[in-house]
């Protein structure tokens, strides 16, 4: 039976790996034993994907992309080239008596891509944090903690500078009409960690909520 899928001749897959419709796996790709990948990716030249890691429909990850496993990547995530995923937060070759260390001696620490996320070129995610849904990461980034849904953020270590429409223009905040004051104990301020922070998107007019105690952590640069 013809696999429904693309694979180039120079590409090694597990016989044990799960790969979905339309997906294209090309040049020098490894995709190892218990992966899954979803419908319709695209795994340029030179993707590692490694054993068990899951990964979602629609997912770009481009040209020599290193993804270890404990990753889970959900439907819609980008992936610019050279950016790596790390699952060891303490790596060592050996043990402290000198042997060389074996799968049962050190423990995975898993990493979570929320849908639509986009992960910048030559950017290190560390393992054991979630990028948020529709999050940026900017290239070269080095991701250390948490990114909340949509996101901004960049540098070593990656810090919140903004957040992001899904359709990848910078929000704005939103200053609505003027409108008549609710009763104050109705009211949710920014002063109010309960409160909301609208967002607007200039280039497709889509007005985010970014709940405020996330908003309140965007850097300010000076």
């Amino acid at each position: 039976m013809t696999p429904s899928y693309f694979v180039h001749d120079t590409a090694s897959i597990a016989p044990e790996a799960v790969i979905g419709e339309r997906t294209q796996i090309w040049q020098h790709c490894q995709v190892r034993e218990g992966a899954v990948i979803g419908e319709e990716c695209i795994l340029g030249k030179g993707v590692y994907i490694d054993a068990r890691v899951q990964i979602g429909s629609r997912v770009k990850i481009q040209n020599y992309v290193s993804v270890y496993e404990g990753v889970t990547m959900e439907d819609g995530v980008f992936c610019g080239p050279h950016c790596v995923f790390t699952n060891d937060i303490q790596p060592r070759a050996i043990n402290p008596d000198g042997s060389l260390k074996r799968a049962d001696d050190w423990t995975i620490a898993p990493t979570l891509v929320r849908r639509g996320a986009a992960i910048g070129a030559n950017a290190t995610v560390v393992c054991g944090v979630t990028v948020g849904r529709w999050a940026m990461v900017g290239a070269g980034a080095v991701v250390t903690r948490d990114v909340p849904d949509y996101g901004l953020v960049y540098g070593n270590p990656a810090r919140l500078y903004g957040f992001v429409c899904p359709c990848g223009a910078r929000l704005s905040p939103f200053i609505p009409a003027p409108q008549p004051l609710p009763d104050a104990q109705d009211s949710a301020t920014m002063e109010d960690e309960d409160g909301d922070q609208e967002m607007a998107c200039l280039r497709c007019q889509r007005i985010i909520s970014i709940p405020y105690r996330v908003y309140a952590k965007i850097v300010t640069q000076r």
